[in-house]
């Protein structure tokens, strides 16, 4: 081989290194989870990496869960570590915005690129099966008589069931700041508090319960959406006279620093993940509601959302 040619052909080796994933055949991606294995950001991030493998997009998706702080923890690491990779995903939705308002600190999700909302998730309370409650009603009544005897488990706090959960005393007339909420760091350990009889009233999305309510080691006894949900028996809060209805989204951010180009690359990379097989079968095993908006309108949303959050929690008492 000539000289020339040589060097041309390492040139464009070099510089396809560097092409977006979707000029490559496929790529090798690195997703950060920000919250322990078990939980809601856990089984979206990896059906969203089987989907990108199944379409085409990636050949291999590594996993690094790094759970606290409402995600907080793994998105300094996110930050800090992916600048300018393209390969970088980050798995982070409605859980991470109210962490962030709730904490009151500077956040670098700013710094991160905004790719694409996948889904919406409504939440539902339960009790252990061995609990003397068997209904909402019974949660309210006990809370009336003393708030801080009921515990309420779930995500960090500010996520979408620490949310609900003092929408509820709102609506019922109780102080919101009174109610006793405990915080985990994943959907395994509040599964493993309820389950142990070591908080009152668990929260969470049908992900991490599911199982556990088809065995009946769990009793539903309430959902946040607007109408009943397809395989859980239990009522809607405004069935049961409380106007409270609110979704946990989830969405995917890239690295800061990354172009135009790498960035639209993920972001159709993305949605093709969405239209395959192993994702659909995801959504209908864990009742997810599809709510797929890529690019721009997601980064619009975003701000949103901070906004609207900040308003629902100020009025629940929150902030």
């Amino acid at each position: 081989m000539r000289r020339d040619t040589f060097l041309k052909s390492m040139a464009a080796l070099a510089a396809g290194a560097t092409l977006p994933l979707t000029s490559q055949a496929a790529a090798n991606l690195k997703m950060m989870i920000p919250a322990n294995p078990g939980g809601g950001w856990d089984t979206t991030g990896r059906a969203l990496g089987k989907a990108l493998q199944e379409a085409g997009v990636a050949s291999s998706v590594s996993y690094d869960n790094k759970g606290g702080a409402a995600g907080a923890i793994g998105l300094a690491q996110f930050v800090n570590s992916s600048k300018g990779d393209p390969n970088a995903l980050m798995i982070m939705g409605a859980v991470m915005l109210g962490g962030i308002i709730t904490s009151k600190q500077p956040s670098q999700l700013q710094q991160a690129t905004p790719l694409a909302r996948l889904l919406s998730e409504y939440q539902v309370f339960v009790l252990p099966a061995a609990s003397p409650m068997k209904t909402m009603k019974d949660v309210i009544e006990q809370m009336k008589k003393d708030p801080g005897s009921v515990k309420w488990g779930g995500g960090s706090r500010g996520s979408t069931e620490h949310i609900a959960a003092a929408m509820i005393a709102r609506e019922s007339g109780i102080d919101p700041s009174k109610i006793n909420y405990v915080a985990f760091r994943g959907g395994g350990e509040a599964v493993a508090a309820i389950l142990g009889g070591n908080v009152t009233v668990g929260g969470s999305g049908f992900t991490e319960f599911g199982e556990y309510i088809s065995t009946g080691k769990m009793r539903p006894i309430a959902v946040t959406s607007e109408t009943r949900l397809k395989g859980i028996d239990a009522p809607t809060l405004k069935e049961q006279g409380l106007n409270v209805v609110i979704g946990n989204w989830r969405g995917v951010y890239g690295a800061p620093g990354i172009t135009p180009d790498q960035r639209k690359a993920l972001v159709d990379g993305i949605v093709k993940a969405t239209k395959t097989k192993a994702w659909e079968q995801a959504v209908a095993q864990n009742n997810w509601t599809p709510a797929v908006l890529a690019g721009d309108p997601f980064s619009a949303f975003v701000d949103n959302e901070f906004a609207s959050l900040r308003a629902i929690m100020s009025k629940a008492g929150m902030t």
